[in-house]
């Protein structure tokens, strides 16, 4: 486990393989935390790979640099971590992977700085970039019946609750999201102490207001999410992959973010697997890494 000063952070990570391998940077998502990579980091860096896995604002060790910094969860926040984690580690180019949270930031790099990124492994939403405008607009019934937790998070009641029973809601969150996936307490647990993190519950709660307009977001990223508002499209080679069993954000017939990807481009359904694709299908989202990096 290492630390580096990235940003306004103190990141901590973890990494794995040659140090002279292919970067990889490997992201997790909410409420998930490093685990979700230890087969996947296992395999690729067997394969020579240099793997970097880092916790996110609010997760695990990381911690703030300043206790003024407003503990803000939005889009461009993890985007903008992500880049100062690269800059930090004098990595001019790598590979990004994540889902959730973390394929929100590799999506925002690989949009913003496609200069940085070799290739883009991203989960579920394959775009996964906030259209914050439109966030009013209401989805089919069903699907806002899987939010009913963003829903929750709007409220003080939400904010309490996390706080007082985090390992119950999101181990409740692992069960609805990946039905077929039969992991055990242990597991659990070892993910979970992530959540243990000071500013966790802030930095949820403002992810989850600020992405449907409810409350500002750090005026220090207000440039970022200006050039987001305008859905900036993903000029790097790109595998999306899709949990067939996603509980939260289950697969389309068609794909519908197709048309922001303006290179390479290919969509792959993973059969019995739920919205964490790392942990529950390693292989196949190893495979989806070794495959962009042959094409270079």
């Amino acid at each position: 486990m290492k630390q580096v000063i990235a940003g306004s952070l103190n990141v901590t990570y973890l990494e794995q393989g040659p140090a002279d391998g292919t970067p990889v940077v490997l992201l997790h998502g909410f409420p998930y935390d490093v685990h979700s990579y230890d087969e996947v980091a296992g395999q690729l860096s067997q394969n020579g790979f240099r793997c970097l896995v880092p916790y996110l604002r609010g997760y695990g060790p990381t911690r703030f640099l300043s206790r003024n910094t407003l503990r803000s969860g939005q889009q461009a926040a993890l985007g903008d971590d992500l880049r100062a984690f690269l800059e930090a580690l004098e990595i001019p180019q790598a590979i990004l992977a994540g889902y959730d949270w973390g394929g929100r930031a590799a999506c925002i790099v690989a949009a913003l700085w496609p200069n940085r990124v070799h290739g883009l492994v991203s989960c579920g939403t394959g775009y996964n970039i906030q259209d914050i405008a439109k966030a009013d607009t209401p989805a089919a019934p069903e699907q806002e019946r899987r939010f009913w937790y963003q829903y929750y998070f709007h409220s003080e009641r939400g904010r309490a609750g996390l706080a007082a029973n985090r390992r119950d809601l999101t181990r409740l969150l692992w069960e609805l999201w990946s039905p077929t996936w039969n992991f055990d307490t242990e597991t659990f647990n070892r993910s979970a102490s992530a959540f243990d993190n000071p500013d966790f519950v802030e930095v949820v709660i403002h992810s989850y207001r600020h992405r449907y307009g409810l409350i500002p977001g750090d005026p220090a990223l207000e440039g970022l999410e200006a050039q987001l508002a305008s859905q900036p499209d993903i000029s790097v080679p790109t595998i999306v992959l899709e949990g067939a069993n996603d509980g939260v954000d289950p697969p389309e017939e068609t794909d519908p973010h197709a048309a922001h990807f303006t290179d390479r481009y290919e969509r792959r359904l993973l059969p019995d697997t739920g919205h964490n694709p790392p942990q529950e299908a390693p292989e196949a989202f190893a495979q989806a890494i070794l495959d962009l990096a042959k094409a270079y």
